[in-house]
């Protein structure tokens, strides 16, 4: 897919500067940096934040919720794309919408889904307007993740959960993997495979996420 340019402060040089940040914190995998250079974070946020759309840092959305800082987009996308094929993707959490535009430069179906309704709404018309037709999204809390789409061969989840339930690591296909932010107090970065049909599971590192809710809202 083509990217979508800016103008001003945040034009393709403001989003280029950002990905030169990216590379010297470590995140080494071009296509993800290709697409977060190719997404105009500016447009997932508030235009009162625009001016600070291309900071590593996480910004508020509403409803309590944040965008994510671009370090642990990429961090997160390049986990996900060592899977190999990326086919299908579930995210728990749509939020902004920003991770799944990222995402969807780079797999060839994303499935959303987010509890807060008027949060998703907001997401649909911002993927209309960039034109990411490969996004699906569903109005649910994500608690039994999309079975009747999966399995997939990568589930990322955007919000921190107590614990990561069965039902996900069931929707994963062999050789997937998920990674999602665990822990309430503190926070880790966890990654599971499925291979041979068991289950591993690695700690990366601590992040701060807010956390994950259930049931849904209008």
């Amino acid at each position: 897919m083509s990217g979508v340019l800016g103008a001003g402060m945040t034009s393709q040089r403001t989003r280029t500067r950002l990905i030169e940040r990216l590379r010297a914190q470590g995140i080494a995998d071009e296509p993800t940096l290709q697409a977060i250079g190719a997404v105009p974070r500016h447009l997932f946020v508030d235009e009162a934040l625009a001016s600070r759309a291309y900071e590593d840092t996480a910004l508020p959305i509403g409803h309590g919720q944040t965008i994510s800082q671009p370090y642990i987009v990429a961090r997160m996308t390049a986990l996900l794309r060592q899977t190999g094929s990326l086919a299908k993707v579930l995210e728990i959490g749509t939020g902004s919408g920003y991770q799944a535009a990222v995402l969807a430069h780079l797999a060839g179906h994303i499935y959303t889904v987010e509890r807060v309704g008027a949060l998703l709404r907001v997401a649909r018309k911002r993927f209309a307007s960039l034109n990411l037709q490969n996004i699906h999204c569903r109005h649910t809390d994500g608690s039994s993740g999309w079975a009747e789409a999966g399995p997939f061969d990568a589930i990322i989840v955007t919000a921190a959960a107590r614990e990561v339930p069965e039902v996900w690591l069931g929707q994963l296909r062999e050789n997937g993997r998920l990674v999602a932010p665990v822990g309430i107090a503190s926070q880790a970065l966890l990654l599971y495979r499925r291979h041979g049909g068991e289950i591993s599971c690695e700690e990366l590192e601590g992040v701060n996420f807010v956390p994950l809710l259930p049931g849904g809202v209008v």
